[in-house]
């Protein structure tokens, strides 16, 4: 898995298809048999055409008394976020992009920035965990992927209807992991971008039915066992790391009066590492919606 799939499968994975009136979906009913939760598989961007989202999202909402998100969609979309995100993942006074890329690579990306419209003075100054994000970000607004997704899309639900919401990390926290990604193998990173935005069309038809259709194996198969290949450095801080985090915080949620939806991630939930996996193991009855 080339790094622009993984900014794709991390933030703004994937579209969808029509729906089938037998299909399952990426939402899942965790029991402990006394008290139950639910679990979905989240995207981040998604287009237009991608609404109504499947039955199964808007069913576990509506037996949902809180909804739980990865972080703080406010928080995140906030302008004083923004600046320290920029900051953050932005080289300090005396360094920029030339110092940490070789010659063939930096050549290889003005090439690639020119024939976007891009001036490099632009990125020059930004790490290459940002710049791998923002070339992410350009291919798939350039497939139309300009709407919210799954997640922003409930949080809005549940400020307008009231329902509380509730978070796993915070901001800062998920920033770190970013500003985290490919330190030390900079010139590594924007080469693979470049080289696999090539191909995130074709990756993203072949994620986006195994997502709206719930299929583990497959999200498995196409993007956790490529990254664990290419990049087990990134499967352990972007979604080990991250799953271990949370799955105590999911598991004392079994313990109030509440009934949560916990919206995170397609990725997270799949896999050996996954949640559902993990969920499972400790005796939890997991249910495909």
């Amino acid at each position: 898995m080339k790094m622009s799939k993984l900014w794709y499968v991390f933030s703004i994975l994937l579209c969808s298809v029509a729906n089938s009136a037998l299909a399952a979906s990426s939402v899942w009913e965790v029991s402990n048999g006394k008290s139950s939760i639910y679990l979905g598989g989240t995207v981040h961007v998604l287009t237009a055409e991608d609404y109504p989202l499947p039955a199964e999202f808007d069913r576990a909402y509506a037996l949902a008394d809180v909804l739980v998100l990865e972080t703080d969609m406010a928080k995140l979309d906030s302008p004083e976020f923004q600046q320290t995100m920029l900051t953050e993942l932005s080289y300090p006074k005396g360094q920029d992009l030339t110092q940490h890329l070789t010659a063939d690579t930096y050549q290889q990306l003005a090439a690639y920035c020119q024939s976007r419209g891009i001036g490099m003075q632009v990125i020059n100054n930004f790490k290459p965990s940002m710049i791998s994000l923002m070339l992410t970000m350009v291919e798939l607004q350039r497939l139309n992927f300009t709407g919210i997704g799954v997640d922003k899309h409930f949080n809005n639900k549940a400020v307008a209807d009231g329902k509380p919401l509730g978070q796993l990390e915070t901001v800062e926290q998920q920033l770190a992991f970013i500003a985290g990604l490919g330190k030390g193998k900079e010139d590594a990173l924007i080469r693979y971008s470049l080289d696999d935005i090539k191909t995130l069309p074709t990756f993203m038809q072949e994620m986006k039915t195994s997502w709206r259709n719930g299929e583990r194996q497959a999200l498995v198969d196409l993007a956790i066992t490529p990254l664990i290949k290419d990049f087990p450095d990134i499967y352990q801080s972007l979604l080990v790391q991250r799953n271990n985090n949370w799955l105590p915080q999911i598991e004392t949620m079994f313990s109030n009066q509440s009934t949560e939806l916990v919206l995170v991630g397609t990725l997270h939930l799949v896999g050996e590492d996954g949640l559902l996996k993990q969920l499972e193991a400790a005796g939890y009855k997991i249910t495909q919606l």
